[in-house]
């Protein structure tokens, strides 16, 4: 295990170095720079290029894209042209919210999607299975900012009972600081609840049909007959013998969504205003911070590199017969 863990670990390291390369190739295609933001009639141009000089902008591509390796190697991810502070508080402020973003969608991806999907299949073709896989495919082919938006007009309404209305926006509330320890995580968790659900609902249809199909497999299997023939309950059936084996092609999902739910989280966080990575990302992209594109775009590749190992290793746990060494 532990070979191949460092296996893996040494083939991220040209992948990561690609999607630094390819970041920088893209940003300088990009028309304008970010001395750009600055141009006015009353600004001489000779104060624009002194700008850019300072920023390290009138060097040659190849010397700038050295200078970010070694701040890359060194832990230095620079300083925020936009912002005007380093990179890596920038990074501090926004990591931790969009970790928590994910962790709680990738929770309700699962969870729900396989309970969905283990459900349909036990119940398979009955009025249930048809209604929830109808509901699933509709909610699947919804795009996550029209469904957020929706979310945003449902429960900001005020024709909703106050008891309903959930936060539409940032992460805590104005009088956040003056709650006591208990309403403060209950704020936090209601200002979870409608952007985890805009990024994972979408995520979660999809995992149940994939659930629903490994567990029709499953069960269709001698092993369950047999189980079944023995005398076990059915709920000892499901849970112990087929469930887990089902898991198996699932897991192998969670390098699969993960990208997505990077990805999507961008378009979730600007919708929410919630300040986490994908929305810093987006205004870095906006004002042509390049050391915070590129610091957000390595450490999105860094957390997809992570996920998939996670979920390589995870193969063993779920199935002792698969050998990684």
């Amino acid at each position: 295990m532990i070979r191949y863990t460092a296996r893996r670990l040494l083939e991220a390291v040209p992948i990561l170095l690609g999607i630094v390369t390819l970041t920088v190739l893209l940003l300088h295609l990009a028309p304008g720079d970010p001395a750009t933001a600055y141009f006015n009639p009353n600004v001489s141009p000779e104060i624009i290029e002194r700008m850019r000089e300072n920023l390290g902008l009138n060097l040659p591509l190849h010397e700038q894209y050295l200078r970010w390796l070694r701040s890359f190697f060194t832990g230095d991810f620079g300083y925020s042209f936009g912002q005007h502070r380093p990179v890596a508080q920038v990074i501090a402020d926004a990591l931790p919210n969009t970790l928590v973003l994910s962790a709680v969608s990738l929770l309700l991806i699962f969870v729900l999607g396989c309970a969905v999907g283990a459900l349909q299949a036990v119940r398979q073709y009955s009025a249930l299975d048809i209604a929830t896989t109808f509901v699933s495919l509709f909610i699947y082919s919804m795009p996550g900012f029209w469904l957020g938006l929706m979310l945003i007009l449902l429960f900001s309404s005020p024709a909703l009972p106050e008891v309903l209305r959930l936060p539409i926006s940032g992460v805590t509330s104005i009088d956040y600081e003056f709650m006591a320890p208990a309403q403060r995580l209950l704020d936090r968790a209601r200002h979870l609840v409608l952007p985890s659900f805009a990024l994972g609902i979408a995520s979660a249809a999809g995992v149940s049909r994939y659930m629903r199909g490994a567990m029709l497999e499953v069960l269709s299997q001698d092993y369950i007959r047999t189980a079944r023939a023995k005398g076990l309950p059915e709920t000892a059936v499901i849970l112990r013998h087929a469930l887990r084996n089902a898991l198996i092609p699932i897991v192998s999902l969670l390098g699969l969504y993960l990208p997505l739910l990077f990805g999507g989280s961008i378009v979730i966080e600007v919708v929410f205003s919630w300040p986490g990575m994908g929305r810093a990302l987006y205004n870095a992209i906006l004002a042509r911070d390049y050391p915070v594109v590129m610091a957000c775009t390595f450490l999105f590749g860094v957390l997809v590199v992570f996920a998939n190992l996670v979920a390589d290793l995870l193969y063993a746990v779920v199935d002792p017969r698969i050998r990684t060494d």
